[in-house]
């Protein structure tokens, strides 16, 4: 079982990595891979223009189980806000720092960017 799960971690990373490279050519800077707190994770903080971007990246191999995007939902959506709120408090980011909430779904080896994917939950 231990194998599995660092396998699942190990295809995790290489798609963040991925997903971390198709930003970065569309003129992103990242600022941060992996940011944890005791809410949860997320897989990618980046600059575009202005915005602070908060990026949570699904691979699926592929979509016979459902296309990547879809497993975003409104329970993870709260813990990518409130982990996105700590971020911001030891990052030292004021509140006029304008933040967004990025998807990117890679099912197989098709790339889905969707910007500002969904407003801040509490």
């Amino acid at each position: 079982m231990a194998g599995r799960k660092n396998n699942y971690r190990k295809i995790g990373s290489e798609n963040e990595q991925k997903a971390a490279e198709f930003l970065k050519q569309k003129g992103f800077q990242i600022v941060c891979q992996n940011f944890y707190s005791r809410y949860g994770e997320i897989d990618l903080v980046a600059r575009d223009g202005r915005y602070l971007v908060f990026v949570e990246v699904k691979y699926r191999e592929n979509i016979r189980g459902g296309h990547p995007l879809e497993a975003v939902d409104l329970r993870k959506r709260r813990r990518i806000c409130k982990t996105a709120d700590y971020y911001c408090l030891c990052r030292g980011c004021g509140e006029e720092t304008p933040c967004r909430f990025d998807v990117i779904g890679i099912a197989g080896d098709e790339i889905t960017h969707i910007r500002n994917a969904f407003e801040y939950v509490r």
